[in-house]
């Protein structure tokens, strides 16, 4: 459940723009807030099945949009080629340009 959450989080970052404001809210209550099906159902006064149902919903176009735009995909590639170069970079000045590098994407 934990991974699931992470890669929630993490596809929610890049892609919550896409989303409805509904579709937003949810899952930010849901996996950044950790708020239950029924927490979220009486703040918002719909039934705990209308969440649930809403938050599959918002996790299946999540997970779509990322296998069309491959986003998060990319970023993890570049994190991990990030790492690499710094441990093979010796030199100061390799190591500014990475660190510069990696504060762009961010």
């Amino acid at each position: 459940m934990l991974e699931k959450t992470m890669r929630m989080n993490a596809l929610f970052d890049f892609y919550h723009p896409l989303l409805t404001d509904k579709q937003r809210n949810y899952l930010q209550l849901y996996y950044s807030d950790d708020y239950s099906l029924g927490e979220i159902s009486e703040s918002f006064a719909v039934s705990r099945q209308a969440v649930y149902d809403n938050i599959r919903r918002s996790e299946l176009m999540l997970e779509e949009y990322e296998e069309k735009l491959l986003l998060y995909h990319r970023y993890r590639w570049r994190q991990r080629l990030y790492k690499e170069l710094r441990q093979e970079a010796g030199s100061e000045p390799l190591l500014s340009i990475i660190e510069e590098l990696e504060q762009s994407e961010e």
